[in-house]
């Protein structure tokens, strides 16, 4: 019994000696985390006095906290000048398309003007052509109105070239009149010479 009685005590003893013993939070909170505040007070109080910025100290005591912001910093620099070497690329790139787009434009003025040219001599050509038409068809006429008789010496007098022009031009039944009044060998020759002029107009054709 009274064995017994000894364990049951010594099961109270431990009993109270655990309950006694403090906890993981209370060692925590008693040997750190109040020295610490402590520490912070104190801290506090001795820069109030000495105007000094605790902020600005830590930062210096820690620079790592402006090492991202001094690396943010380079990496937009550097951004920068990428972004400026491309902008001054494309202004050159615009400026050379712009250069080729003025020439190929004063090019072109001038093309339109080489043209506009041209077509004034072409109708002037062409105004001139109508009026030497109309002067040697009258030239034609008027032999046409003439006896043969006369007609006859004065083709005769003339290159082949231009009596062939005018014979060529001439009505069938004025010419034959005017072959009647030449000598044979003028009137076989001019013949010969129309009927050649004609294979060579028919060919060309």
């Amino acid at each position: 019994m009274a064995k017994v009685n000894k364990e049951l005590k010594t099961e109270k003893t431990e009993e109270i000696v655990e309950q006694k013993s403090p906890g993981f939070f209370q060692k925590f909170f008693a040997w750190f985390l109040i020295p610490l505040l402590f520490v912070i007070a104190i801290l506090l109080v001795i820069a109030q006095f000495t105007d000094t910025n605790v902020f600005e100290k830590a930062s210096e005591v820690l620079p790592f906290q402006e090492e991202e912001p001094v690396e943010n910093a380079i990496n937009m620099d550097s951004k920068v000048v990428e972004l400026q070497a491309e902008i001054q690329e494309k202004d050159a790139q615009i400026e050379k398309l712009q250069s080729e787009l003025d020439a190929a434009l004063a090019e072109n003025e001038n093309n339109v003007a080489i043209q506009k040219e041209l077509r004034k001599k072409i109708e002037e050509l062409e105004k001139s052509q109508e009026e030497y038409k109309k002067d040697f068809q009258e030239i034609v006429t008027t032999y046409e109105n003439m006896s043969a008789k006369a007609v006859a010496p004065i083709i005769v007098e003339m290159s082949d070239e231009e009596a062939l022009k005018i014979l060529s031009s001439m009505k069938p039944e004025t010419l034959s009149a005017i072959f009647a009044k030449m000598n044979p060998a003028d009137a076989a020759r001019y013949t010969e010479l129309l009927s050649s002029q004609k294979e060579k107009n028919d060919k060309a054709n």
